[in-house]
């Protein structure tokens, strides 16, 4: 049987994403900065901190979705920890932006141990808030919508914090940037909260498995699960490749814009808020192509798109680097394939929770879900650790002007890796991804067809017109 989603449930579970997207949006993409910047930090001081606190919080996930797959209360396993981790998260983020005064030292272990709890809590939010898709609909178009929505209003969060966040941060704190970014974080982690509130009260879960769905998972049965489903490994180096070039770019951009194109603000926000119209375009547009066109398509769509944005944004950094248009350009082109590519990963991670259902009878969703968490921050460690020793390496000087290798070396992280690893991409999709649309539908019918064969074995016999049978022995 196929489930079907009212429109408030779509809207409720997308508004969630809003909020835990402005909280990852405004440390990701601000953060380093801050640090480097604002606070004067080492740039391998940063480096370190942010590659250590997401390998720990890479090793974190996997267990997180352990303890997800084993909750089981009148709230589903998933609600009741979107809801724990956003309250201790949004403390922990305001804390991590606090405008306090202590010495270098002291500020160091203070940030130091706030950003590994920072990653840590919003682990205990994530996973099961994207755990929650496959088990809210097992039909393939509102698949496609629930996978599209909360990627909607993501975008939109991160539009709002990337090209109006420098804005903000002037208009609560002036020239005072420590105490703009302190105000900033208490206004987003009241919006986080606020969120998934909604989320938590408006979506229910409603796919179960159709058999072991008592059975608890350890982590035994963890690896078994990752290692017997051969396309999670496929699906997970796809992810890898993407946030490693996503958040690379993303980290960058702020650097790239004040030093190599001379003009920070009026660029990065130009580039921000393209790039957030440009993902919710794509987002909104990818249910309806999704029934239109086949998922390889898509997908090559999802890859190729942002390597030729990527591939104009190098070319006019040299004969046009502040020229607006074609940095919007850019942008738009480089966004589409970004915004097509963060459905996809999330709708074909869903298509391989079916497949591990249909090879091993479990669904175990919020494990599946975890790795793909710690892919991302297996991602964020390595390009923390590129983009601060990338920074110490070419001779960046805060708040000067860059040396020409320095300018290079920008471009360079900034544009040209990100786009070969989109390249990359799209290579492992081609030779290793193989659930496409033919055979993902005959899996799923293969599910429903035990599901019914189930629910028929353990219905009880109510025909009160079957007499006893008498002494012939019929009927």
């Amino acid at each position: 049987m196929q489930e079907k989603l009212s429109l408030k449930s779509k809207i409720s579970f997308g508004i969630g994403a809003f909020g835990k997207d402005m909280v990852y949006a405004i440390v990701s993409t601000f953060f380093m900065k801050y640090l480097t910047d604002y606070r004067l930090a080492d740039p391998i001081f940063v480096a370190v901190l942010f590659a250590a606190a997401r390998i720990w919080d890479a090793v974190n996930d996997t267990f997180m979705g352990v303890v997800v797959d084993n909750t089981r209360s009148k709230w589903g396993k998933f609600r009741p920890w979107i809801l724990i981790g956003t309250i201790i998260n949004a403390v922990v983020l305001i804390a991590m932006y606090a405008d306090v005064t202590l010495t270098p030292v002291k500020y160091a272990v203070y940030v130091g141990f706030m950003y590994v709890l920072w990653g840590m809590t919003y682990t205990i939010m994530d996973i099961p808030y994207w755990s929650m898709v496959p088990a809210l609909t097992n039909d393939e178009h509102e698949r496609n919508q629930i996978s599209a929505i909360p990627r909607f209003f993501a975008s939109m969060a991160w539009l709002i914090v990337g090209s109006g966040g420098l804005y903000i941060v002037k208009f609560f704190g002036g020239d005072n940037k420590t105490l703009g970014f302190s105000r900033f974080a208490i206004a987003v982690a009241v919006i986080f909260v606020v969120s998934s509130l909604i989320t938590v009260f408006n979506v229910k879960e409603k796919v179960v498995a159709t058999s072991g769905s008592g059975e608890k998972t350890d982590i035994k049965k963890m690896i078994k699960v990752l290692f017997k489903n051969d396309q999670v490994l496929v699906v997970l180096l796809i992810a890898l490749f993407f946030n490693i070039s996503y958040q690379l770019s993303n980290s960058f951009a702020l650097y790239y814009f004040e030093y190599v194109c001379g003009v920070e603000d009026e660029l990065f926000s130009i580039y921000t808020a393209v790039a957030g119209f440009a993902q919710m375009g794509a987002l909104l547009s990818y249910p309806i192509l999704g029934k239109k066109l086949k998922k390889k398509l898509l997908f090559i769509l999802a890859c190729a798109l942002p390597a030729a944005g990527f591939a104009l944004l190098f070319a006019a950094g040299y004969f046009a680097p502040t020229n607006a248009v074609w940095v919007a350009i850019s942008s738009v082109i480089v966004n589409v394939g970004i915004g097509f590519m963060l459905v996809i990963l999330t709708v074909i991670l869903s298509e391989v929770v079916d497949y591990g259902e249909y090879k091993m009878g479990s669904r175990n969703e919020s494990i599946l879900f975890s790795t793909q968490t710690f892919v991302v921050k297996f991602a964020g460690a390595f390009s923390a650790l590129v983009s601060g020793v990338g920074l110490k390496v070419i001779g960046y000087q805060a708040n000067q002007t860059q040396t020409p290798t320095a300018i290079a070396g920008m471009r360079i992280i900034m544009i040209a890796v990100p786009a070969v690893l989109m390249l990359l991409c799209l290579a492992v999709y081609l030779k290793g991804y193989k659930l496409g649309d033919k055979t993902y539908r005959r899996i799923l019918a293969e599910l429903d067809e035990r599901k019914h064969a189930t629910d028929n074995a353990e219905m009880p016999d109510t025909n009160t017109d079957t007499k006893k049978p008498d002494d012939g022995g019929q009927i």
